[in-house]
């Protein structure tokens, strides 16, 4: 606790330590939003000077060129208010804190790369995994960073008890146990387990929300409402700290939303993606009892990107194939306008906030609050069984339905600049890691009320 006074992270000293929790909470989160805001217009402004635009091409719907670096101006939002609000709280956050910093300017400066030159799939992956270690942080023979190694248990007993066997207590342990609660996990053999499940939380969030960011403001939305209920629930379990962080983090995303509200002046870009993934995954298991929070909030968008890929894979495709079956084009394909469906998905995001909200605050040992967010967690299954068959339903009184083996067309390999008429090859390859943010992002260019089969570029849906 001394060690976390004496390196606190307020670095420029602008900000009286009188201030309240709740005071620095709102204060942090109004201040990253104004820089987001404001910040998004110098980025604008330089990717049209450098020529860094997203342009019209066959596997784009939008018609005009959009800058896609937004997410520069979410990351130094982030960066530049967290120095001067966030007060770091004990045991290890003040390490975790710089090495989410350190992996989000790593994923930031490569997917930046990407969204201007183009990378492979496996490049971007391996950048994944990089940014993943760093967010472990293993040196000196332990991880100082984050490990997911216990869960709780939604069928244990609400309080330990002595003599419980092991799936009955109220915490379950994957094969590492640390002598006492603030005792750093070791690197070990039996560790193995646990990073390889911390990676997938990781690399899995950024990938989630790279591939749901397929229209106007859905995104950024989202992550905002998520980051949002992160926010108060840690604020109720009295997580001063780390509310505050995931204040600064709501704020910065939501400063950037005006930009990309449909239609988008700016897309955040891969770069912008990963870096709300990784900023997700990070803050959701930082103090515990979030991470099922993250998983009501953005169980449709989970489940349908899992739906997707079972797809695929059922027929015979790599996951990473593209094509345009996610939820928000199967919405489209009912007739609904890019801004409802965003209200949809935001309006199941927030009543699923809502209920972990409500279940996090009730403070019972009668009440298995894990048990509940169990079962909310299949809430959100059935919720989504339910939107798949209304879909469906729409779908057929429409006589329009969704393809499940991709576009009409093969996709093309090479963009042509509308300027200069300069091909550059490789820039649309066929990865579903470039899917939402060069191709299905662009959707959102459509007129209200237009959906994808009277657009310009082949239509994904068989009439």
């Amino acid at each position: 606790m001394v060690q976390t006074s004496m390196i606190s992270i307020q670095l420029l000293l602008l900000v009286p330590p009188v201030f309240s929790d709740v005071v620095m909470l709102l204060i942090g989160g109004a201040t990253a939003f104004l820089l987001a805001y404001i910040l998004t217009f110098g980025v604008r402004a330089f990717c049209y000077k450098m020529d860094w635009l997203d342009r019209p091409a066959e596997r784009r719907v939008h018609t005009l060129a959009v800058p896609r670096l937004g997410g520069v101006a979410i990351f130094l939002a982030f960066v530049i208010t967290s120095l001067i609000f966030y007060k770091p709280g004990p045991n290890n956050e003040i390490t975790i804190f710089w090495l989410l910093l350190v992996a989000s300017a790593f994923i930031v400066l490569v997917h930046a790369y990407d969204d201007v030159v183009g990378l492979k799939p496996l490049t971007k992956i391996v950048a994944q995994t990089v940014a993943a270690l760093i967010i472990l942080g293993p040196w000196d023979g332990v991880f100082h960073g984050i490990l997911l190694f216990t869960f709780n248990n939604p069928f244990g007993s609400t309080l330990m008890q002595p003599g419980l066997p092991w799936y009955f207590q109220p915490t379950l342990f994957l094969f590492i146990h640390p002598a006492t609660p603030t005792t750093l996990p070791e690197i070990t053999i039996l560790a193995i387990p646990a990073v390889l499940l911390t990676w997938f939380w990781i690399a899995g969030m950024m990938n989630t929300i790279n591939w749901i960011d397929g229209m106007d403001g859905l995104a950024t939305g989202v992550v905002g409402i998520t980051s949002l209920f992160i926010t108060l629930v840690s604020f109720m379990a009295g997580q001063q700290s780390i509310a505050v962080l995931a204040a600064i983090f709501t704020g910065a995303i939501l400063g950037f939303l005006p930009h990309n509200w449909n239609p988008a002046k700016i897309f955040m870009g891969d770069s912008g993606a990963m870096f709300l993934g990784l900023g997700l995954a990070v803050l959701s298991v930082m103090g515990g009892a979030k991470l099922a929070l993250a998983l009501m909030v953005l169980g449709v968008p989970i489940l349908d990107v899992a739906i997707v890929i079972i797809n695929r894979v059922r027929h015979g495709q790599s996951p990473l194939h593209y094509d345009k079956t996610h939820l928000h084009h199967r919405l489209m394909a009912t007739g609904l306008s890019v801004r409802q469906i965003c209200y949809v998905i935001y309006g199941l995001s927030m009543i699923f906030g809502l209920l972990a909200l409500t279940i996090s605050g009730i403070h019972d040992v009668r009440f298995n609050t894990h048990l509940y967010k169990f079962l909310g967690v299949g809430l959100v299954g059935v919720t989504m069984a339910a939107l798949i068959i209304w879909i469906d339903y729409r779908q057929r009184q429409r006589g329009v339905q969704i393809r499940l083996d991709g576009p009409n067309t093969p996709p093309p390999t090479s963009d042509i600049s509308a300027s200069t008429g300069e091909v550059t090859a490789g820039r649309d390859g066929q990865d579903e890691l470039r899917e939402t943010s060069n191709e299905a992002e662009g959707a959102s260019r459509l007129p209200p009320g237009l959906s994808l089969e009277h657009a310009p570029a082949p239509a994904p849906y068989a009439p």
